[in-house]
């Protein structure tokens, strides 16, 4: 069984003027969609900042089987510019890492490091969502899992974007 494809991309955004920490704690962000990723990555370089850690955008690309790892359905030249574009747009400096292979939770696993930080975006919804199942699995194997609150843009102007970790709520602007 293979957990992983062959190809495993891995890029840094830079944003210019800025300094790479020199540490080897990492904030992961796992990619969800791409609204939520954008909030996830403000909410890392939040965390970051303070911890003096790099960031690592981590994109899990599910392909197939009757597809070649090889050959997914989206090429990854694609992909790769796609995540390179989300990261200059939120202007944080960022490695991308972008795995393929067949199984999503074992490229996860595969992926991190016990006890891993990481921050996911997620909406608000009343019943139980992939990301949230996703969190409680990672939870569950010893990671602590950050939500980075996400509004639609017409509640945004007056709400606060908010995170919670471990059902504790902090606003973002008081990190």
């Amino acid at each position: 069984m293979l957990a992983t494809g062959t190809y495993t991309g891995s890029e840094r955004w830079r944003n210019p003027g800025a300094e790479i920490p020199e540490c080897s704690f990492e904030v992961v962000v796992l990619h969800t969609r791409t609204g939520e990723t954008l909030q996830a990555l403000r909410t890392a370089a939040a965390l970051a900042t303070g911890l003096k850690a790099r960031i690592r955008l981590l994109v899990l690309e599910v392909v197939p089987y009757p597809l070649s790892l090889d050959a997914p359905d989206i090429a990854p030249e694609f992909t790769r510019r796609h995540f390179k574009t989300i990261a200059a747009d939120a202007r944080i400096d960022t490695r991308i890492d972008i795995r393929l292979g067949r199984d999503e939770a074992e490229m996860l696993e595969s992926a991190l490091t016990p006890r891993s930080v990481i921050v996911m975006g997620v909406r608000s919804r009343w019943w139980p969502t992939r990301e949230r199942q996703i969190a409680k699995r990672l939870k569950r194997q010893g990671h602590q899992v950050v939500f980075a609150g996400f509004r639609k843009k017409a509640r945004a102007r007056n709400a606060n974007h908010c995170i919670s970790i471990e059902s504790r709520t902090a606003c973002a602007g008081s990190i």
